[in-house]
């Protein structure tokens, strides 16, 4: 199924961030970037829903994925039955 929401927390210059945001545009996944560094409301909000700091996080249609690498989204995605 397509997912309705991806909403992508994400920390400048952090190596995992960049490598989320490859995979999602690889796979012409449209999604919200939402920096947390720049954003104290994103940041709020990403320790609200994964209780930690650690980006990048990823919430797709209320399901959450916290501090992970690209291997670990494409795992999770893929586990999720969301379409990529």
């Amino acid at each position: 199924m397509k997912p309705k929401s991806v909403r992508l927390f994400v920390k400048p210059g952090c190596p995992w961030c960049t490598e989320a945001v490859e995979w999602l545009d690889a796979k012409g996944i449209p999604y919200e970037l939402l920096d947390v560094i720049r954003n104290s409301k994103a940041r709020a909000e990403m320790f609200e829903l994964t209780g930690q700091t650690k980006a990048p996080s990823v919430e797709v249609d209320g399901e959450v994925l916290a501090d992970f690498g690209a291997d670990e989204l494409e795992v999770w995605w893929e586990g999720s039955g969301f379409d990529a």
